[in-house]
């Protein structure tokens, strides 16, 4: 029999074990060299924009006020424009005599029409004589009624041309004195509520 045979089949045999851990280099120029890593660069700091200045608004130049002259003429008052009736004065509160007297000096001059001569002139008159120094009010309305009958006597005479033609003298004198009375009522009225009246066309020749 042969001696191989004879050994039993569960008899195996050892198998030499490898070497654990890192298979060593036979070369020495085998092994990699690490790969340098490069240097950051640098980054530069970001600057914000900046924003537009306003431009600045010229400084204007203001030129100084001229100097007085003593030596220059003074300059004189304004005269009322001709033609406008100036507006009436202002006035406190007016007592009830006031009123009362302002709407006769006004009143006054129906006595034209009551056959008294020249009565349209002589009633404002006498009253704003009367009157005038103690009360500003009947000072400053006498003289009103008195400045407007004035002036209607002025126009009445220059009708006179019109002579030769008595119907039309009989309509232009009829017409003014119309007139008048309309305008004597309106301003007792006014008078007689505090108001300072003032008559159109009316020539102011008593200051």
């Amino acid at each position: 029999m042969n001696e191989f045979t004879d050994k039993p089949e569960s008899e195996d045999i050892p198998q030499p074990t490898p070497p654990q851990g890192p298979t060593p280099l036979t070369n020495p120029s085998d092994a990699q060299e690490p790969t340098p890593t490069p240097p950051p660069i640098p980054q530069e700091p970001v600057t914000p924009p900046l924003e537009p200045t306003p431009a600045a608004e010229p400084v204007q130049e203001t030129a100084p006020p001229p100097e007085f002259d003593a030596s220059a003429p003074p300059i004189p008052p304004q005269s009322e424009p001709q033609g406008q009736t100036p507006p009436p004065p202002v006035m406190g509160e007016l007592s009830k005599d006031e009123k009362m007297w302002g709407m006769f000096c006004h009143l006054a001059a129906l006595a034209g029409f009551v056959g008294v001569p020249f009565g349209n002139i002589l009633g404002p008159l006498i009253l704003w004589l009367i009157k005038k120094d103690e009360m500003p009010f009947i000072d400053d309305q006498g003289k009103e009624a008195l400045n407007f009958q004035i002036s209607l006597t002025i126009y009445g005479l220059a009708l006179l041309p019109t002579f030769c033609f008595p119907p039309l003298m009989i309509i232009l004198a009829l017409a003014l004195s119309i007139a008048n009375i309309v305008f004597i009522i309106i301003a007792a009225l006014k008078a007689n509520n505090g108001e300072a009246y003032r008559y159109p066309c009316c020539l102011r020749l008593v200051k």
